[in-house]
């Protein structure tokens, strides 16, 4: 059974940064592809980055590029995502994910908030 929790959310003043962390259990690391969702109220979940199960590919949203950098630790089976340049719009719930060779995201966290005010 994969387990995926989510930390380091918060409230944080416009321009500022959050790193969020997602510690995964019960499955091998390296073998998911990994991601970040949000979703803000009144919308869809979105995408936000993430990355192949080697590791070697990674992928953003256009809004995030260039703000926010996913990475992992495979020592300590966590997926983290350094979000800097926040703006008011990241305003959301965030929510880490994992998937298989199926390609469908079916493991979530249980997500953490981030608020950014202007």
């Amino acid at each position: 059974q994969v387990q995926l929790v989510e930390s380091g959310g918060g409230l944080v003043q416009a321009g500022g940064s959050l790193r969020l962390s997602c510690a995964a259990s019960g499955h091998t690391f390296n073998t998911y592809d990994m991601g970040w969702f949000r979703q803000a109220p009144g919308k869809e979940r979105e995408f936000v980055a993430g990355f192949s199960a080697s590791g070697d590919t990674t992928y953003y949203a256009d809004s995030v590029k260039g703000r926010f950098t996913i990475s992992r630790d495979n020592a300590k089976n966590t997926v983290y995502l350094q979000m800097n340049s926040l703006k008011p719009e990241d305003t959301a719930v965030y929510y880490c994910a994992a998937r298989a060779t199926d390609l469908v995201y079916r493991y979530w966290g249980q997500g953490t908030q981030v608020t950014v005010s202007s």
